[in-house]
Parts: structure tokens; C-alpha cells; sequence
């Protein structure tokens, strides 16, 4: 939903600084998915990742984006990973397989190597919804892939300090 209330996350946990985030960018519908990285790049350099900490690559569509970002999940080299594309209803049923795989497939990604995945292919009717939408879901990704990487890094760090009292103790001193 377009301007929907989403709450307001606390400014705590949108602060990029020392994450490292991988982008996955469909390039059909170049001209929609283009402004959706740059609003999405522009907005993750303005919470604080640093440009050299971003990794960006396209894949020819949204059926393709799971596969690179499961390779980029096995790495182990990212806090978030971010899927950008757009998905157009046409004629045919192409556009439900399209749209229900890839978005079953990014969830089982990010679930299946417990990493967030901020999901910022478009599922519109047309052109013009696709470009009403572009700015506004690229810096929801940022945003999402932020804020998540920080959640779940912060719990991480929690339970290892809670299986390892040591490291607590070491804390303290």
C-alpha cells in the first residue's frame, strides 16, 4: 500500500555505519529498476554505509535475483541483502508465476541462511504504478535492510553473550 503507516523504527536501529549490504538489481523494467537503486543506494549511503561496504549486481529478472542472493548469503559477507525489481501485469499468467516465485523464493533465501532480505520487487498493474512507487520502495529497502541487519546483529550478540559468560564478564572489566 502506497503511504501506508508503518511505524516509525527508532533512529537506533537505522544506523548503517560497519554494515555491509548486497543488492540484487532485475534488469527488466531497467527504466523503473534503475531509480530503484538509486533511491535505494542514495538512501543506504545516507544512513551511514559506507559506499565501499555496498555490493551491487542486476540479474536479468526477478525470477533470476533468488539465485544471487542465496550465493551472496552463502558467503557470509553481509548483514542485509537487498532484491530490487518490477513486475508488470501483462496478458498471460506470467505475471503471478513471476511474482509468486520470486517472492516464495527470496523469504525461503533469507530464512534458510537467516539473513534479512528487504524485498523491493514491484508487483504493480502498469507503468504508471511501477514509477508512482520507484523512490519511495528503494528507500523503504534501504531502510528495511538497515534496520533488520541491526535487529537481528544485536540479538545475535545477545544470545552469544548469554552462551558465554565469559565474554559478558570481559565486558564488565
Amino acid at each position: 500500500m502506497q503511504n501506508a503507516n508503518q511505524g516509525a523504527a527508532g533512529e537506533e536501529v537505522l544506523i548503517g555505519e560497519g554494515l555491509r549490504i548486497g543488492v540484487v538489481q532485475a534488469r527488466f523494467n531497467a527504466d523503473v529498476t534503475n531509480t530503484l537503486w538509486q533511491s535505494c543506494h542514495a538512501e543506504l549511503l545516507r544512513l551511514g554505509v559506507d559506499a565501499d561496504d555496498i555490493f551491487h549486481s542486476t540479474v536479468p529478472g526477478a525470477l533470476e535475483a533468488p539465485l544471487l542472493l542465496q550465493t551472496l548469503a552463502q558467503s557470509e559477507e553481509f548483514d542485509a541483502l537487498i532484491a530490487l525489481g518490477c513486475i508488470i501485469r501483462g496478458e498471460t499468467y506470467h505475471f503471478e508465476l513471476v511474482a509468486n516465485e520470486s517472492g516464495a523464493a527470496i523469504t525461503r533465501v533469507g530464512l534458510d541462511f537467516n539473513i534479512p532480505i528487504a524485498n523491493a520487487i514491484l508487483t504493480v498493474e502498469n507503468d504508471a504504478q511501477a514509477q508512482a512507487r520507484q523512490v519511495e520502495k528503494g528507500v523503504d529497502a534501504a531502510r528495511v535492510a538497515v534496520e533488520m541487519a541491526n535487529v537481528v546483529n544485536s540479538h545475535l550478540a545477545a544470545q552469544y553473550l548469554a552462551d558465554n559468560p565469559e565474554a559478558a564478564d570481559a565486558l564488565d572489566d
